[in-house]
This record gives structure tokens, sequence and C-alpha cells, in this order.
């Protein structure tokens, strides 16, 4: 039975959705003062997806859909709250009278300095709901950084803050060595250089000697994630090509799913709060700019996982491998031993 200790997902991750008002907006509701925003207009037009994190800074922004370098802008996001984070009015997080969706991680606030790893860092991590926000500046040496889970990370992305890089990523459903870009639909690709071939240990990631992930003097940021059991999983399926698609196991109900076909598609994103019932298909595209699409990607997010429904090759290809990131909007059964329920 799949048992958790996060027994409400929500004080850990929870998607916002707002209206902009091309002004100051005070986005409350998050459920807690998140340390990771995510923030992506669904509406017309081409807006790119704008991430900030406690690590780095308010205002300090990154676009998971493209090798630009980290830049500050004061009209974006400006603080983290209570219950949420206020942004101004800039028209990628709070375009006037527009639709917006926030996805959003709590870590361990600012962070603090780590030096588990040969290259120090500054570590935001939360062990309870495995997700470390860790800045660094590369060596151009093979070392490590310690990320302050506590536990191996099975996933985890890495951006150049101070010059034009793609992000560089890998999961635990790809041998050692292989990595993919959130900023690209390409396939994985086999490069020692920049995560090397050693696995992660419960204190550190290993790093190689490309400019990627370690250029001498140039500030990075990573994410990374450890599955834990009721809450995050990180997994891969096969597709089947079928309307009645491949059904995978999460052990709870999900409340975003984020899938990559190991092959050249898209990234996409489903989730409860932009599309609460079921069949989900509204999406949205981390490598692209574009709007929020509702499409063939369809899926059924049930109590204990989540279902294809739909013959697209962007997630359901027939023999194709994919990866996927979800997280819960409730465990299959708590340790107060209350199930969760389908929609």
């Amino acid at each position: 039975m799949a048992y958790t200790t996060v027994n409400k997902s929500t004080d850990y991750f929870n998607t916002k959705l707002y209206t902009g008002n091309g002004s100051t907006n005070a986005i409350t509701g998050v459920g807690f003062q998140p340390d990771f925003t995510w923030i992506k207009k669904r509406d017309g037009g081409t807006t790119q997806h704008q991430l900030f994190d406690a690590v780095r800074g308010v205002t300090k922004r990154l676009f998971s859909d493209s090798t630009e370098e980290e830049s500050t802008s004061a009209t974006t996001l400006t603080a983290f709250g209570a219950d949420g984070f206020t942004v101004g009015s800039n028209t990628g997080v709070n375009d006037n009278s527009q639709n917006h969706v926030s996805w959003n991680w709590k870590a361990n606030g600012a962070g603090s300095a780590n030096s588990d790893g040969t290259i120090s860092t500054s570590v935001s991590a939360n062990t309870t709901s495995g997700f470390s926000i860790m800045t660094y500046t590369g060596t151009g040496s093979a070392g490590t950084i310690g990320h302050g889970l506590g536990a191996k990370p099975d996933a985890w992305f890495v951006k150049a803050r101070s010059e034009v890089r793609a992000w560089y990523g890998w999961h635990k459903s790809m041998p050692l060595g292989d990595v993919w870009n959130l900023n690209s639909d390409g396939n994985k690709s086999t490069d020692t250089s920049l995560f090397t071939s050693s696995a992660p240990t419960t204190s550190v990631i290993n790093l190689g000697t490309s400019v990627g992930t370690n250029n001498n003097g140039i500030t990075f940021v990573c994410y990374a994630f450890a599955e834990k059991k009721g809450f995050s999983k990180f997994g891969s399926y096969e597709g089947n090509a079928n309307a009645d698609g491949t059904f995978v196991y999460t052990g709870f109900k999900p409340a975003f799913v984020m899938i990559k076909h190991l092959g050249s598609s898209n990234w996409t994103i489903n989730d409860t709060g932009r599309d609460p019932t079921n069949v989900n298909n509204l999406r949205l595209f981390p490598n692209q700019n574009v709007a929020e699409s509702s499409g063939s990607n369809s899926m059924d997010m049930l109590s204990n996982g989540f279902k294809l429904r739909s013959t697209d090759g962007g997630n359901n290809g027939s023999g194709d491998s994919y990866n996927y990131f979800a997280f819960a909007e409730e465990p299959l059964v708590g340790t107060n031993n209350v199930p969760g329920v389908a929609r």
C-alpha cells in the first residue's frame, strides 16, 4: 500500500491559477511560501516560461524554453509571501485580463552554505518533499556539488546563469552519462563531460568538465528531486498508440505530470489546476513559448496514477519510451490512513 509521510501534498507543491491585472498583483492561495515558482501565461501570443527561486533572489528569471542567461526585471516576480508571491507589470507574468498558471514548490528558504562537494554550493533543501535548489560557480575541473537532500536525487536540471547555455538534465530512468535538454524537443544524448558516469550519492551530484554545467567562473543553478513515496514519482513507460492507453502507476493522485518523449517531441505538462476533470487535455510545453493548447496529448488523472487517452506520439506512441515527473494532489493512502479517491 502506498503510504506516505506527506499527508497534505499541497504543503509542498501547488498549482495556482490567476488573472493578470497589468500592475502590482499579490497572488495568494498557494498554501505556503514558495521557494521555486514557475509561471506561464496561458492565453494567446508567444510568452516565455519564467522561473524564479528564493536562492537566486526575486526579480531574477530564467526561461525553460530558452538558452538565455539569467536576466533581472523589476516588473516580474518581486516578492515571495507567506501564502504566495507578488508580480509586477511584466506581460509574461501579469498580462492584464489574461490567464496565467504558476507551479510552486517549497524548499527551505533562501539557502545556506553547503560544503559536502568539492565545489561549494548555496542550498535550499526540503528533505521531507525531496526538493533542492542549489547555486554554485563552476571551476572547469571535474568535481561534486552538495544537494542537501539526504537521499540520492532521482532527477535534476542544471542551467548556466551568467552565460548562454542549454538546460541540461538527468533522470533515473536514463543511463548514467545520458542527458536531455529542457529547452529542446530533441532526443537524449550521451555526454559524460556534463555529469560523468558516476551515480549521485545521498550528499552530492557529480559534475564533469563541460562548459554546460561547470564552466570556470560561471554561475549555475541546479534543481534536484528525490522521489518520495506517495508525493512524487520519476519514472518511465512505453506507449501503445491507443486511446485506451498505457496506465502509469504512481501511488497517488497526480496534480502535475511532465513528460518527455525519448525522441524528437516536445516536453508536455498536464495538471489538475488548469484541467480538474477527466479527460485532462490542456497542455503546455516547457520548451516552447506558445499559448496553452487543448490538444491530443490527453490523459486521465486517477487515484493511483495516470492513464494516456490519445494515439498521439507526443506521449503515447506505439513502443516509444517516455520519462515523466509527477507530483501528488493527494496520496493513495496517507499515514493518517485516509485514502485518496478518483475524480
